[in-house]
Protein backbone atom coordinates (compact mmCIF):
# COMPACT_ATOMS: atom_id res chain seq x y z
CA UNK A 1 0.00 0.00 0.00
CA UNK A 2 2.71 2.49 0.85
CA UNK A 3 4.47 1.12 -2.40
CA UNK A 4 1.21 2.65 -4.03
CA UNK A 5 0.96 5.86 -2.02
CA UNK A 6 4.73 6.70 -3.24
CA UNK A 7 3.95 6.06 -6.85
CA UNK A 8 1.16 8.57 -6.44
CA UNK A 9 2.78 10.95 -5.17
CA UNK A 10 5.42 10.80 -7.44
CA UNK A 11 2.92 11.09 -10.34
CA UNK A 12 1.77 13.95 -8.81
CA UNK A 13 5.21 15.01 -8.49
CA UNK A 14 5.84 14.97 -11.88
CA UNK A 15 2.65 16.78 -12.70
CA UNK A 16 3.33 19.84 -10.49
CA UNK A 17 6.67 20.02 -12.21
CA UNK A 18 5.16 19.77 -15.73
CA UNK A 19 3.04 22.39 -14.76
CA UNK A 20 5.65 24.64 -13.34
CA UNK A 21 7.94 23.81 -16.27
CA UNK A 22 5.36 25.32 -19.14
CA UNK A 23 4.24 28.11 -17.31
CA UNK A 24 7.96 29.33 -16.70
CA UNK A 25 8.75 28.42 -20.58
CA UNK A 26 5.91 30.67 -21.60
CA UNK A 27 7.36 33.44 -19.63
CA UNK A 28 10.76 32.69 -21.19
CA UNK A 29 9.31 32.84 -24.66
CA UNK A 30 6.91 35.95 -24.13
CA UNK A 31 8.81 38.20 -22.16
CA UNK A 32 12.16 40.26 -23.02
CA UNK A 33 15.75 38.44 -21.70
CA UNK A 34 15.12 41.52 -19.24
CA UNK A 35 12.57 40.17 -17.78
CA UNK A 36 13.64 36.82 -17.81
CA UNK A 37 16.29 38.18 -15.90
CA UNK A 38 14.24 39.88 -13.08
CA UNK A 39 12.01 36.52 -13.00
CA UNK A 40 15.02 34.43 -12.16
CA UNK A 41 16.65 36.85 -10.28
CA UNK A 42 13.59 36.74 -7.90
CA UNK A 43 13.26 32.79 -8.14
CA UNK A 44 16.60 30.99 -9.05
CA UNK A 45 15.29 28.00 -7.52
CA UNK A 46 12.66 28.00 -10.64
CA UNK A 47 15.57 28.16 -13.39
CA UNK A 48 17.01 24.67 -11.60
CA UNK A 49 13.31 23.39 -12.40
CA UNK A 50 13.29 24.90 -15.60
CA UNK A 51 16.66 23.60 -16.07
CA UNK A 52 15.35 19.95 -15.52
CA UNK A 53 12.32 20.21 -17.29
CA UNK A 54 13.83 21.46 -20.44
CA UNK A 55 16.61 18.54 -20.21
CA UNK A 56 13.48 16.29 -20.38
CA UNK A 57 12.51 17.63 -23.42
CA UNK A 58 15.58 17.14 -25.11
CA UNK A 59 16.63 13.75 -23.62
CA UNK A 60 13.88 12.53 -26.04
CA UNK A 61 15.44 13.83 -29.43
CA UNK A 62 17.73 11.26 -31.09
CA UNK A 63 20.60 14.18 -31.11
CA UNK A 64 21.59 16.90 -29.09
CA UNK A 65 21.96 20.17 -30.86
CA UNK A 66 25.14 21.52 -28.39
CA UNK A 67 27.26 18.14 -29.79
CA UNK A 68 26.87 19.52 -33.25
CA UNK A 69 28.70 22.48 -31.82
CA UNK A 70 30.82 20.46 -30.21
CA UNK A 71 32.03 18.79 -33.00
CA UNK A 72 32.33 21.91 -34.96
CA UNK A 73 34.29 23.26 -32.38
CA UNK A 74 36.38 20.62 -32.27
CA UNK A 75 37.47 20.69 -36.28
CA UNK A 76 38.60 24.65 -35.46
CA UNK A 77 41.24 25.53 -34.22
CA UNK A 78 41.35 25.41 -30.48
CA UNK A 79 42.33 29.32 -30.28
CA UNK A 80 39.97 30.36 -30.96
CA UNK A 81 37.11 32.36 -28.27
CA UNK A 82 34.01 31.38 -28.14
CA UNK A 83 31.02 33.54 -26.51
CA UNK A 84 28.00 30.97 -25.51
CA UNK A 85 24.79 32.87 -24.87
CA UNK A 86 22.44 31.13 -22.77
CA UNK A 87 25.01 28.36 -21.64
CA UNK A 88 23.04 25.88 -19.24
CA UNK A 89 25.33 24.10 -17.69
CA UNK A 90 28.33 24.86 -19.51
CA UNK A 91 28.49 21.04 -21.61
CA UNK A 92 29.76 23.18 -24.46
CA UNK A 93 32.67 24.70 -22.24
CA UNK A 94 33.24 21.50 -20.78
CA UNK A 95 33.70 19.16 -24.09
CA UNK A 96 36.41 21.45 -26.18
CA UNK A 97 39.40 23.19 -25.73
CA UNK A 98 38.65 26.82 -26.70
CA UNK A 99 38.28 29.62 -23.70
CA UNK A 100 34.78 29.64 -23.52
CA UNK A 101 33.05 32.81 -21.75
CA UNK A 102 29.58 31.05 -20.91
CA UNK A 103 26.69 33.56 -19.76
CA UNK A 104 23.14 32.66 -18.67
CA UNK A 105 20.65 33.68 -15.92
CA UNK A 106 21.39 31.58 -13.32
CA UNK A 107 24.63 30.12 -12.37
CA UNK A 108 24.28 25.93 -12.35
CA UNK A 109 27.98 25.98 -12.95
CA UNK A 110 30.62 27.94 -11.58
CA UNK A 111 31.92 29.22 -15.24
CA UNK A 112 28.67 30.92 -15.69
CA UNK A 113 28.97 34.97 -15.34
CA UNK A 114 25.25 36.03 -14.96
CA UNK A 115 23.87 38.38 -17.16
CA UNK A 116 20.54 39.64 -19.30
CA UNK A 117 21.56 37.87 -22.93
CA UNK A 118 21.22 41.57 -24.35
CA UNK A 119 24.22 43.05 -22.12
CA UNK A 120 27.26 40.51 -21.87
CA UNK A 121 30.16 41.97 -20.24
CA UNK A 122 32.61 41.39 -23.52
CA UNK A 123 34.36 44.26 -25.32
CA UNK A 124 33.70 45.25 -29.03
CA UNK A 125 34.87 42.50 -31.58
CA UNK A 126 36.83 40.07 -29.14
CA UNK A 127 35.36 36.87 -29.93
CA UNK A 128 35.72 34.51 -32.84
CA UNK A 129 32.92 32.31 -32.21
CA UNK A 130 29.60 33.38 -30.67
CA UNK A 131 26.93 30.38 -30.26
CA UNK A 132 23.39 30.34 -29.40
CA UNK A 133 22.16 26.69 -28.71
CA UNK A 134 18.18 26.20 -27.77
CA UNK A 135 18.67 29.80 -26.29
CA UNK A 136 17.00 32.71 -28.65
CA UNK A 137 14.68 33.06 -26.25
CA UNK A 138 13.38 36.72 -25.36
CA UNK A 139 10.93 38.77 -27.74
CA UNK A 140 13.62 41.11 -28.11
CA UNK A 141 15.46 38.77 -30.63
CA UNK A 142 17.15 42.11 -32.30
CA UNK A 143 18.78 43.51 -29.29
CA UNK A 144 20.25 39.54 -28.57
CA UNK A 145 21.22 39.18 -31.94
CA UNK A 146 22.91 43.04 -31.94
CA UNK A 147 24.56 41.93 -29.18
CA UNK A 148 26.24 38.74 -30.61
CA UNK A 149 27.22 40.58 -33.78
CA UNK A 150 28.88 43.85 -31.06
CA UNK A 151 31.12 41.15 -29.24
CA UNK A 152 32.19 39.31 -32.74
CA UNK A 153 35.30 40.28 -34.33
CA UNK A 154 34.45 41.14 -38.20
CA UNK A 155 34.05 37.61 -40.42
CA UNK A 156 33.63 35.71 -36.88
CA UNK A 157 31.28 32.81 -36.57
CA UNK A 158 27.72 33.04 -35.16
CA UNK A 159 26.44 29.22 -34.48
CA UNK A 160 22.57 29.02 -33.94
CA UNK A 161 20.97 25.69 -32.96
CA UNK A 162 16.90 26.19 -32.32
CA UNK A 163 13.75 24.18 -32.27
CA UNK A 164 12.57 23.82 -36.12
CA UNK A 165 9.23 24.23 -35.71
CA UNK A 166 9.97 27.93 -33.84
CA UNK A 167 10.95 28.48 -37.79
CA UNK A 168 7.84 29.86 -39.45
CA UNK A 169 9.67 31.73 -42.68
CA UNK A 170 13.34 30.46 -42.61
CA UNK A 171 14.00 32.43 -45.55
CA UNK A 172 12.84 35.92 -43.99
CA UNK A 173 14.59 35.29 -40.88
CA UNK A 174 17.76 34.53 -42.78
CA UNK A 175 17.23 37.80 -44.82
CA UNK A 176 16.89 39.66 -41.78
CA UNK A 177 19.94 38.38 -40.45
CA UNK A 178 21.60 39.67 -43.69
CA UNK A 179 20.47 43.13 -41.99
CA UNK A 180 22.03 42.39 -38.75
CA UNK A 181 25.22 41.95 -40.55
CA UNK A 182 25.22 38.68 -40.74
CA UNK A 183 26.04 36.44 -44.26
CA UNK A 184 24.71 32.32 -44.28
CA UNK A 185 27.43 30.44 -44.74
CA UNK A 186 25.61 27.52 -44.04
CA UNK A 187 22.39 25.83 -43.07
CA UNK A 188 21.36 22.19 -41.53
CA UNK A 189 17.45 21.79 -41.85
CA UNK A 190 17.36 18.23 -42.62
CA UNK A 191 16.37 17.59 -38.47
CA UNK A 192 12.35 17.71 -38.17
CA UNK A 193 13.96 18.44 -34.12
CA UNK A 194 16.51 21.40 -34.46
CA UNK A 195 17.84 23.54 -37.41
CA UNK A 196 21.75 24.11 -37.22
CA UNK A 197 22.12 27.75 -39.02
CA UNK A 198 26.48 28.73 -39.42
CA UNK A 199 26.51 32.91 -40.48
CA UNK A 200 29.71 35.28 -40.34
CA UNK A 201 30.07 38.57 -39.35
CA UNK A 202 30.10 41.33 -42.87
CA UNK A 203 30.19 44.03 -40.38
CA UNK A 204 27.95 46.50 -37.90
CA UNK A 205 24.43 45.35 -37.68
CA UNK A 206 22.22 48.07 -39.78
CA UNK A 207 20.16 50.44 -37.92
CA UNK A 208 16.17 50.18 -37.69
CA UNK A 209 13.98 46.94 -37.59
CA UNK A 210 14.63 43.63 -39.03
CA UNK A 211 11.65 42.52 -40.32
CA UNK A 212 11.55 38.67 -40.80
CA UNK A 213 13.62 38.15 -37.72
CA UNK A 214 10.63 36.08 -36.44
CA UNK A 215 10.78 33.00 -34.07
CA UNK A 216 7.38 31.13 -32.83
CA UNK A 217 7.51 30.63 -28.86
CA UNK A 218 8.32 26.97 -28.27
CA UNK A 219 5.08 25.85 -26.07
CA UNK A 220 5.02 23.06 -25.61
CA UNK A 221 1.79 20.90 -24.30
CA UNK A 222 0.76 19.23 -21.47
CA UNK A 223 1.30 15.64 -21.75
Amino acid sequence: RSGRSAALRARMEERLLGARFRYLNQQLYTGSSRDAERLFRADPAAFHLYHRGFERQVRRWPERPVQRIVRYLRRRPASLVVADFGCGDCTLAASVKNKVHCFDLVPLSPRVTVCDMAKVPLAAESVDVAVFCLALMGTNLQEILGEANRVLKLGGTLMMAEVASRFEDTCAFLKAMTMLGFRTVSKDLSSSYFYVLEFTKTGPARPGPAPGLRLRPCLYKRR
